[in-house]
């Protein structure tokens, strides 16, 4: 804590404002599976490593989320894509094989919110 504040201090007195980190929403519980569907998602980009799928209705396209407790797969995510299947809270993120998705299975995970999407689908 103690070289946070020393760092932050000195950053300012450089003239330089320490950038802080984005705040995320509180975590909320979501299922989440795996998919390997490959081409374009909702927002017109291809599928690849990075990208989930979501109930527009709860995560609107364009969204910044950082899942917890989903193993190797844990980390930041941007929502491309909505599923017919995906509906409330639940996720499917992407995985290149089958194999991958078969491994990870269903589980419930910790969804934080980083930024909101517009739900534009450009």
């Amino acid at each position: 804590m103690r070289r946070a504040r020393a760092a932050a201090l000195a950053g300012l007195l450089a003239g330089i404002a320490p950038t802080p980190a984005p705040a995320a929403e509180n975590p909320v519980a979501f299922e989440a599976a795996a998919y390997t569907l490959k081409g374009r998602t909702a927002a017109g980009t291809w599928t690849r490593r990075g990208v989930v799928a979501a109930d527009p209705r709860v995560l609107a396209i364009g969204t910044h989320i950082r899942i917890e407790g989903a193993g190797h797969l844990s980390g930041v995510y941007r929502v491309e894509d909505t599923g017919s299947a995906v509906r409330g809270r639940e996720i499917d993120i992407y995985v290149p094989t089958a194999r991958e998705a078969r491994s990870f299975g269903r589980r419930t995970v910790r969804v934080h919110v980083l930024s909101r999407g517009d739900g534009d689908l450009d």
